[in-house]
């Protein structure tokens, strides 16, 4: 179990940040405050997730005292078009079809508030995609719930294990959570219980 100096908090409900959270050994409570996910027009792309996932962990901070608090946010690209979550299984498969055979980019931002401070970064990560075929697509659109992941899917779901022919990164930032760029910025900041 990793020791930290103050207790945890992940600004996030997301399952998977949960899971890789937990796989890592940390313990944490899970606290989240509702947020409008906009950001300003002018902003770079890589940019983006790390000014979301610093609002998310602004609209916590007020309320927590000696805590520290982790917020991330992820978004998927294709040549400077931003992927979001589809809202339809029509608008999944238009995303799937259009990362078929294409090679695309996720970054991950994450941002560490303790104290009034806050230290924010970036992961970035290229997948590759085989050319995937309308069965494939069909299928995964079907079995597995696509709408509450941007770009249509998840890495570690069937999709990921089928036609993912190459990646260029962390796994895990793909996943949601870059783990190990995470760890070694709390160690960095001296919230590590060496």
């Amino acid at each position: 179990m990793i020791k930290l100096k103050y207790p945890l908090i992940l600004a996030s409900k997301s399952l998977r940040r949960q899971q890789l959270l937990r796989e890592a050994g940390f313990e944490f409570t899970i606290e989240v405050r509702a947020v409008e996910e906009t950001y300003p027009e002018d902003l770079k792309i890589p940019d983006i997730p790390v000014f979301l996932a610093r609002k998310k962990a602004d609209a916590l901070a007020p309320y927590v005292q000696d805590k520290i608090i982790v917020s991330a946010d992820t978004i998927v690209t294709l040549q400077s078009e931003i992927l979001g979550k589809p809202a339809t299984a029509i608008e999944a498969y238009d995303m799937l079809h259009h990362l078929s055979g294409k090679t695309h980019i996720v970054y991950s931002g994450v941002c560490i508030a303790f104290q009034g401070q806050c230290h924010s970064f970036v992961d970035k990560t290229e997948v590759s995609f085989k050319r995937l075929n309308q069965n494939e697509i069909d299928y995964y659109i079907q079995y597995y719930a696509p709408m509450d992941k941007a770009g249509a899917y998840g890495i570690q779901e069937w999709i990921g294990l089928v036609g993912i022919e190459k990646i260029n990164g962390s796994y895990f930032n793909v996943v949601g959570l870059p783990v190990a760029k995470l760890y070694n910025t709390l160690q960095h900041l001296d919230l590590l219980v060496s």
